[in-house]
């Protein structure tokens, strides 16, 4: 082995190939070793106006709204806010829905940031900071994991787990485990 490595055709080989992922680093960037891309999740037809029902108080669950069939009723948005960005840009509509199911859903709409290593979507009891300032104050504050960011664009829908009450947080942020920081967050309001 030690004499494969001393031929000169066998160094200049190497030496190609470190040049190549060199290469494929600078002009790839290591953030796209992360992107997962576009993913879009079907959300409630119901939720995708954005509005919430009528008469819904903020510290209380939200109405049933009729569909057309009077059996039936349809999701409504009880809590929503805009992204911003952190340690990265990013940009979109968050909504906290309410499912006649009695279980809640985060809806990330029209997302647009950047890659990262493990990202993941977490309610947290944290206040938005604009800008980096803000991008690290998630960690010491409560949160709930509601699990890995599906992409990094398009428009995606997380369970929130049976037993959490989405209005005792404040915010939706898109965390990085990985380095610790915030890429973007959403204060959400009622």
């Amino acid at each position: 082995m030690k004499q494969l490595l001393r031929n000169p055709v066998y160094q200049v080989l190497a030496g190609v190939v470190v040049l190549a992922l060199a290469l494929g680093l600078y002009f790839v960037g290591p953030s796209k070793l992360f992107d997962p891309g576009t993913w879009n999740d079907g959300a409630s037809e119901a939720a995708a106006s954005g509005t919430p029902a009528p008469g819904g108080a903020a510290d209380s669950p939200a109405p049933l709204v009729p569909a057309e069939d009077p059996h039936k009723t349809v999701a409504v948005v009880v809590a929503q806010g805009e992204l911003v960005s952190q340690e990265h840009a990013g940009k979109g509509v968050v909504e906290v829905v309410w499912l006649p199911n009695g279980r809640y859903q985060v809806i990330l709409r029209d997302l647009a940031t950047s890659g990262g290593s493990d990202l993941r979507v977490w309610l947290s009891d944290q206040e938005v900071l604009p800008g980096k300032d803000g991008g690290r104050i998630f960690a010491d504050g409560k949160h709930v994991d509601l699990g890995k960011l599906k992409g990094t664009s398009g428009t995606q829908v997380y369970d929130v787990p049976s037993g959490v009450d989405p209005k005792s947080f404040r915010s939706v942020t898109i965390w990085s485990t990985g380095s610790s920081v915030s890429f973007a967050a959403a204060p959400l309001q009622a």
